[in-house]
């Protein structure tokens, strides 16, 4: 829940002007509520006296009457747009296997303007090989010497998404990055190295350009890195691309303003002053946001988190979008994450997602409530407007409220609430140029979203209306919206079973990023390569060292599947180099928690020396799982098995047997009663040195 955060502004002399944070954070009663709001502006670095009270009075009807002045004239932030991250990690991954028609609907359903939820900013990972909470995704740069525009699917995503709103803000950063990265430190110069050669294949080769760019995501500071980020770009001729810095979550998240206050070097090399969950649950304080706007920076929440169900998603998402402005003075938000791609074992599979899209076999995907919270904001707003001072913060009945106006007089409220117990009545006095028109009224709740109200007229420059408990409105002079969708989506269907899949069918595979259909790499990555000592295409995992990874990794893999299958057999041809091992998993039905990504399930695995192993996975051993880890169900030495050969590896489960085959003879049989169903998967072995095995000849049946 949101805390009550009221400004207090005590004026002195021009020199003496400051504002302090109000410590009580107790709901105060409407009567006795005053709203102050702080008023920190980019253009003018001082509190500024607000001459436009909010008035709150009783009604004989026992509603809450509040009065809001809109002035147009009054000096407001600029507002750098509200969005949603894509990647960190692999959010999409499904996505790209989508049919036509059904993948361009989802794509016009998160960014055509005035559509569906029209966001106007779009914040990206850089892929770096390895996993960042979901899965991995492909590196343009695997090694030093290495550099590849068409790995992937960010490239295209890009694209489609930049297609459909020209407007859209582009932004991001990495999470994980190759392990060649300073010898395994990502800060770095070839970290500021590799962030050019990304930002130079996006222009280059797609003609995107990046507005914004982070440092690294939640990994602390590095005061000299930015420096050295800012002088890379400027001297490659991407002087335009802002850095925001630092992006982490924990408390302490902004103590390095103050150093920029005093090194020169570090306020000239930091553009924006980013953190994420400013609106649910850490804002900036009064004295970060006071030193901001005395360096004319501003802040941006760049990773917000709104982990909720049906409509209580899409109000929390508005919520807190408003209170990063109100609590943080935040002008750009950005909500982690927008398409769930995924597959549902995945951690965060459903939750923060607008859309469901992780059936592509089929074609079905499920708009989620989550979208219309967007919307409200998205097709009410551009880049480039004005939050209007004085016209933003805590409704007295509970909820919150902001206020925006474009370039001309055009204006738009968004209002929120979620914490109201009862309807309550709003008046808007409008003047200071603001357009005079009526406003149209758009609404949503639990019952229906998005949905047009009757329209309300100004009268001599006042607006009245009244609003609902646990709803969001947004009230605007702008023209054009509507609740976009499609008719006629696809039923959803189980994934395709029997299943083969002999990568031969992929005849230009740089068309799809190098990636097969319905695979999800959830720790490095699986391309398809060219067989060895065979015709034909093949699976390869791809990453010859460890990446500096986001997140605690296990072994490189990769699934696909339904998490409902029980009795089956997989099988696979593997292909080993000296040193390497290669398997077969089933039964896998848990991938990580989002920050690790130890699975569930088990595996039958072959090395090149012929040592062979039955495993149950148990998930990471820690104080909350003593039984986890891997246990041994079986092991046994296989004769005439050598480096540079190919050979089968199949494994069985019927009921609470599990039997592994090599080469179509049987090496290994157990009993274990842990798992029952789940997806299949390939694996290779790990360590610092990973395996680089190939995969051919998948079949499920």
């Amino acid at each position: 829940m949101s805390l009550l955060l009221t400004f207090r502004l005590i004026f002195k002399d021009l020199t003496g002007i400051r504002t302090e944070h109000a410590k009580q954070h107790t709901t105060v009663k409407p009567t006795k509520l005053i709203l102050a709001l702080m008023v920190i502006s980019a253009v003018q670095p001082i509190a500024i006296k607000s001459n436009r009270p909010i008035s709150i009075a009783k009604s004989k009807q026992t509603d809450i009457v509040q009065t809001i002045r809109l002035n147009g004239n009054a000096a407001g932030k600029r507002f750098d747009g509200i969005g949603i991250v894509n990647g960190g990690g692999a959010t999409s991954v499904l996505l790209k296997d989508y049919p036509e028609p059904q993948r361009s609907q989802i794509l016009d359903l998160l960014f055509k303007p005035k559509f569906g939820a029209s966001v106007s900013a779009l914040f990206i990972e850089i892929p770096g090989d390895g996993n960042s909470t979901q899965g991995s995704m492909p590196s343009h740069m695997r090694t030093r010497d290495d550099l590849n525009y068409y790995r992937g699917y960010t490239w295209w995503f890009l694209l489609e998404a930049k297609k459909r709103n020209p407007s859209l803000s582009l932004d991001g950063t990495a999470w994980s990055a190759p392990g060649w990265i300073g010898n395994g430190e990502f800060w770095s110069q070839d970290a500021a190295d590799y962030y050019v050669k990304w930002v130079e294949g996006l222009r280059n080769v797609y003609g995107l350009e990046f507005d914004a760019i982070g440092c690294r995501n939640e990994k602390g500071a590095n005061f000299d890195f930015v420096k050295r980020l800012r002088a890379t770009l400027n001297a490659h001729g991407f002087e335009k691309i802002k850095i925001h810095a630092f992006d982490n979550w924990p408390n302490n998240k902004f103590d390095f303003v103050k150093e920029m206050l005093t090194d020169e070097k570090l306020r000239d090399s930091i553009d924006i002053i980013s953190g994420h969950i400013l609106g649910t649950d850490a804002p900036a304080s009064a004295d970060v946001q006071e030193m901001a706007a005395r360096m004319y920076k501003p802040i941006w929440n760049t990773e917000e988190h709104v982990y909720k169900k049906g409509f209580d998603c899409a109000i929390s998402i508005v919520e807190a979008f408003n209170e990063s402005f109100i609590r943080s003075g935040a002008t750009k938000i950005v909500n982690w994450y927008d398409i769930a791609g995924v597959y549902p074992v995945e951690p965060y599979s459903e939750d923060p997602a607008m859309i469901l899209a992780r059936s592509p076999w089929s074609g079905n995907y499920e708009i989620r409530e989550a979208l219309w919270g967007y919307a409200h904001y998205g097709q009410f707003t551009e880049v480039g407007w004005q939050y209007i001072n004085g016209g933003q913060g805590e409704l007295a009945g509970g909820g919150s409220f902001v206020s925006l106006k474009s370039p001309s007089d055009d204006y738009s409220i968004i209002i929120e609430t979620k914490e109201a117990k009862a309807s309550q009545q709003i008046q808007f006095m409008i003047d200071g140029g603001l357009s005079t028109k009526g406003l149209s009224v758009w609404r949503s709740n639990a019952r229906e979203q998005f949905i047009r109200q009757t329209d309300i007229k100004s009268v001599n420059g006042n607006l009245t209306l009244s609003v609902d408990s646990n709803s969001i409105y947004t009230l605007t002079t702008t023209t054009g919206q509507r609740k976009g969708g499609f008719a006629n989506v696809p039923v959803a269907k189980p994934f395709p079973f029997p299943y083969r899949e002999s990568f031969d069918q992929y005849s230009a595979p740089k068309v799809r990023g190098y990636l097969p259909k319905y695979t999800a790499d959830i720790a490095e990555v699986f391309e398809i390569v060219g067989c060895p000592n065979r015709k034909g295409k093949c699976l390869r995992q791809v990453i010859p060292v460890a990446p500096i990874s986001w997140a605690p990794e296990w072994m490189p893999y990769t699934i696909l599947g339904d998490e409902g299958w029980p009795d089956y057999e997989v099988s696979a041809d593997v292909y080993l180099d000296q040193a390497e091992a290669a398997a077969v998993m089933g039964r896998i039905n848990h991938v990580g928690t989002g920050y690790g990504s130890v699975p569930k399930g088990y595996f039958l695995e072959l090395g090149h020396d012929g040592e062979c192993r039955l495993v149950v996975i148990r998930g990471p051993k820690d104080k909350d799982n003593p039984e986890g880890g891997e246990k041994v169900l079986g092991s046994a030495r296989i004769p005439g098995i050598h480096a540079k050969e190919w050979h089968k590896l199949k494994l069985r489960f019927n009921g609470s047997t599990i039997t592994g085959f090599v080469d179509g003879k049987t090496v290994l049989r157990a009993t274990d009663r842990l798992y029952s169903r789940g997806m299949v998967g390939l694996m290779t072995g790990g360590g610092k040195k990973l395996s680089m095995s190939y995969f051919d000849n998948l079949l499920i049946r």
